[in-house]
């Protein structure tokens, strides 16, 4: 015959049972707290990531095979917004890339600032000007971008107030002139004069400077 349990017993069993399911409720708890801790964490983590990317793909693009940066540069205000891009070259004798940081969209100017015949090179480049171009500063930037990319890619650039455009294409002939509109135009075998109206000297020749960067590009 089953003994009959006491209520004591049957007490404490009842209190066995409660602190058994409490800590079932906990660990559960526990578990789902975690669980949530998880996923929301994975959640941040790829909204970060996808922020990352979409403002990398609004801040970056490719024109003519070449990849560009949009730079801002936000020491002083307003920001000084660029657009980068790296062009291969060879310096002391080994394979590296040089940053270029123009002050205009390749995309706008292609658009805006005609290119009139195909670009060629020579061992020397001698590049005149017209007038001062000033222009508040901007003709001393635009001067030295293109005397820095020539230099880069082995081109002697020198200044001959005599000199024209040769005939028989020995030298590079690049002219700065002031004109009614901004261009870009070949006037002769290797010859061509870099059109400026209103002080779009950075226009006239950072276009001249992109069709140089797709060269190299095609070339390499």
């Amino acid at each position: 015959m089953a003994k009959r349990k006491t209520k004591k017993e049957t007490k404490k069993e009842s209190k066995a049972t409660l602190e058994e399911s409490s800590r079932k409720d906990t660990s559960k708890n526990q578990n789902k707290i975690l669980k949530n801790f998880i996923v929301g964490m994975i959640s941040i983590l790829v909204l970060i990531f996808l922020i990352v990317l979409v403002t990398n793909l609004l801040n970056s693009f490719e024109y003519q095979g070449m990849k560009f940066k949009i730079v801002k540069f936000c020491d002083s205000k307003p920001c000084l917004i660029t657009y980068n891009t790296e062009i291969p070259v060879i310096y002391q004798g080994k394979n590296t890339t040089y940053n270029f940081y123009l002050r205009n969209d390749p995309r706008k100017l292609e658009e805006n600032v005609p290119f009139n015949g195909n670009l060629s090179f020579r061992d020397l480049m001698i590049l005149n000007s017209t007038s001062d171009f000033n222009c508040e500063g901007k003709g001393i930037i635009a001067v030295a971008n293109l005397l820095n990319l020539y230099e880069i890619i082995d081109i002697k650039v020198g200044k001959d107030k005599n000199a024209t455009c040769d005939s028989i294409g020995r030298y590079m002939f690049v002219n700065l002139k002031e004109s009614n509109e901004t261009n870009v135009e070949r006037v002769g075998p290797v010859c061509y004069n870099i059109n400026i109206n209103n002080c779009e000297i950075l226009e006239g020749t950072e276009r001249f400077m992109i069709e140089t960067f797709v060269e190299i590009h095609k070339r390499l």
